[in-house]
């Protein structure tokens, strides 16, 4: 096989669960991956649509996993939410269905969050503190016209010895069932996320790599946006959903340490 295509970048957006870690397990070779792309001169940023977290917990807790990790190497599908909310819905009233974290890194884009008479569009994250009250006051809002902005697609988030936790998707697959209201879904594989951070770092969609484990997210949004892709089988994709899907990666391959060695 040719790697060509996959030397010549210079940027690599890195899934983190499924890819890097399960839970606080990370995979064997994986920080070492990561040195070897600063070793051979390539940049990395983490690139997550977990949006339970804000951007600074995912620092903190890479640095905790033993993953090299600045400000500058994470962006959140909360992150690039916050972004859209403040460009197309400034000073409306947002209801958000979210962790603590998620709220605060809205409300650091200027999103006004209420849960007031004048809300105009629900937006929903993956929330590991959600109760069936913010279900009904989503539903509410919905079923009166409000837009429906979510954080991300994903149905689950992997977990240590094959365990899941239904994420934003499943949520979200809830609440249009309960109002007949779908989704605009901002994280992967909608590749608004790569075009903004082309943007931010000058490094054009075809010399970006997008690394994971998920075909209808990490690889779906590399080929939404022009950009290379490696799908690592170390995560959620099966060899039968692969062979059964018409989203096709760049590379396959069973882990980011064997990347690293094809990029040494």
């Amino acid at each position: 096989m040719n790697y060509d295509a996959l030397r010549a970048c210079r940027l690599f957006l890195l899934d983190m669960d499924g890819t890097l870690y399960l839970g606080d397990e990370v995979f064997p070779g994986a920080v070492d991956f990561i040195d070897t792309l600063s070793a051979t001169g390539r940049d990395y940023i983490y690139l997550t649509n977990n949006s339970s977290r804000a951007g600074s917990d995912y620092v903190n807790r890479l640095l905790r996993l033993g993953f090299p990790c600045g400000p500058r190497n994470v962006f959140t599908s909360g992150m690039a939410t916050g972004m859209y909310l403040s460009e197309n819905y400034p000073d409306t009233g947002v209801y958000c269905v979210g962790t603590p974290a998620f709220e605060r890194e809205l409300e650091s884009y200027g999103v006004r969050l209420t849960d007031g008479e004048d809300v105009d569009c629900v937006c929903v994250g993956f929330d590991t503190t959600l109760t069936y009250a913010k279900l009904d006051r989503a539903v509410h809002f919905l079923r009166r016209g409000a837009a429906f902005v979510a954080a991300n697609p994903d149905w689950v988030c992997p977990m240590p010895a094959g365990e899941v936790l239904p994420d934003c998707g499943s949520i979200c697959a809830l609440l249009t069932a309960s109002s007949g209201v779908k989704p605009f879904y901002i994280g992967k594989p909608n590749r608004s996320m790569v075009d903004i951070i082309s943007k931010m770092t000058g490094v054009p969609n075809e010399l970006i790599c997008c690394v994971g484990d998920r075909l209808y997210t990490d690889i779906a949004v590399a080929v939404n946006a022009g950009a290379q892709s490696v799908l690592v089988m170390s995560g959620e994709t099966t060899p039968e959903i692969l062979a059964g899907s018409e989203t096709r990666p760049g590379w396959v391959l069973p882990d980011v340490a064997e990347l690293g060695r094809l990029l040494r």
